[in-house]
């Protein structure tokens, strides 16, 4: 349970701090786009994705069990957060979380972090898969330019809104959506070291800016960004809130868990080191909790930009905290001009996000696999968009673990990237 940055601290020397700093300050410059784009999918003011981002990934990288990790906001958390907010207020969210942040602390100190390699890998394909398909078509409405929809993610819900809607498309919009989309696959295949997110997110709501374009922005939908983090509060802890909140706060804990579990897995598989899933864990709570109480999201150890920083050169977890104090640097003095970002770029964004987390490159591949494999994944999919994620989890674990119970020797699965 020991933070891997006490054991990389034993080495450490100025070439890999100077490795560190600019793996960080990279990681930061996507993670800003994204933390504002997963801020506001979910139903949050986008300026909670930044404290989000610099709480959570500061704590999550100081008292981690990778040497790599990068933590934040994920696109996993959209649906269970905005269904929260839309139940029980920000104020139940904020409670949510510090319940599930409790949960991991306890988790971890009880050494339940191996225990992510008996959840069955259909389960997760099959949710991760939804959870996409969920967010694309959240993000159709923005980068469509149509107002006045109902904001709930339910696709039972969204999708004859905006066929209804069809007629009031904005193109300029879907212009700067699919130039976004557009410049981030440029850039990622053609100059990989640049923060492709930040520069093709900027250029859009630049253009967009300048030309006096018909676009919404965040500084037009929220206001002014806030240049400082909150101070930290406790929200109303109360019996019987905390008994409504509790499933909320188990699906949080649960998907932070596993997600930051895999993260690591996959840094692990990436850099040739390996985790300590105890340490994640307790990370992961404290992190939870601290970002409770700064009134923020639930955050988790992010795949995506987990890579971005073994990419960039990052060797330790100075890494990501560099990384969460570059973003506070840049919400202390870049905060009124972040709020001129356009909404259909960071609706592009997001779109490529969903796009990249859904694996599209392993979908041959669940067509061979046994058919109750491709029966659980199919299941979990269709209860993930149609219900909601805690009985898509339940009864997708529940499933996977009777079906390993009836084979006898069957290895832990092998995780693969998934970048989203």
């Amino acid at each position: 349970m020991k933070p891997k940055i006490l054991t990389t601290m034993k080495e450490y020397s100025w070439q890999t701090f100077a490795a560190d700093l600019f793996a960080g300050i990279t990681v930061a410059m996507v993670a800003l786009p994204l933390s504002l784009a997963i801020a506001i999918a979910s139903g949050a003011d986008p300026a909670k994705g930044i404290v989000t981002a610099i709480v959570g990934g500061f704590f999550i990288s100081l008292l981690g069990g990778s040497r790599v990790q990068i933590g934040g906001p994920t696109g996993a958390f959209i649906v269970v957060v905005f269904n929260v907010i839309a139940n029980h207020g920000y104020d139940g969210l904020v409670l949510a979380t510090l319940m599930a942040g409790a949960i991991l602390l306890v988790a971890g100190l009880c050494r339940a972090g191996s225990l992510v390699r008996f959840v069955p890998e259909p389960v997760i394909n099959g949710f991760t898969i939804g959870i996409a398909l969920i967010i694309a078509v959240s993000q159709l409405q923005d980068m469509l330019g149509l107002s006045g929809l109902p904001a709930s993610p339910d696709m039972l819900e969204k999708i004859p809104a905006l066929w209804e809607a069809r007629a009031h498309i904005n193109v300029t919009s879907v212009l700067v959506a699919v130039a976004t989309i557009a410049m981030i696959a440029g850039f990622k295949k053609l100059a990989p070291k640049l923060p492709g997110l930040l520069v093709a997110v900027g250029l859009t709501s630049a253009a967009a800016f300048f030309y006096h374009l018909p676009v919404d922005t965040i500084l037009a939908r929220f206001g002014e960004l806030p240049s400082a983090l909150p101070m930290p509060s406790m929200p109303e802890l109360t019996m019987s809130r905390m008994g409504e909140l509790l499933p909320s706060a188990l699906v949080i804990a649960f998907l932070a868990g596993v997600e930051s579990l895999l993260s690591a897995m996959v840094a692990d598989k990436m850099t040739g080191n390996k985790h300590r899933s105890n340490a994640e864990v307790i990370a992961q709570g404290v992190a939870n909790m601290a970002s409770a109480l700064f009134a923020g999201l639930p955050a988790t150890g992010a795949i995506a930009r987990t890579a971005t920083n073994i990419k960039a050169g990052g060797k330790t977890p100075v890494a990501g905290i560099v990384h969460a104090l570059s973003i506070l640097l840049m919400m202390l003095l870049l905060a009124p001009l972040v709020g001129y970002m356009a909404m259909p770029a960071l609706a592009g964004l997001l779109m490529l996000a969903a796009w990249n987390m859904s694996e599209p490159h392993k979908w041959g591949s669940y067509l061979s696999l046994p058919l109750g494999d491709k029966a659980l994944l199919a299941l979990t999919l269709v209860l993930t968009v149609l219900t909601d994620l805690t009985i898509a989890i339940g009864v997708g674990v529940a499933i996977g673990l009777a079906m390993r119970l009836r084979k006898h020797n069957v290895p832990p699965p092998k995780w693969d990237a998934r970048d989203g």
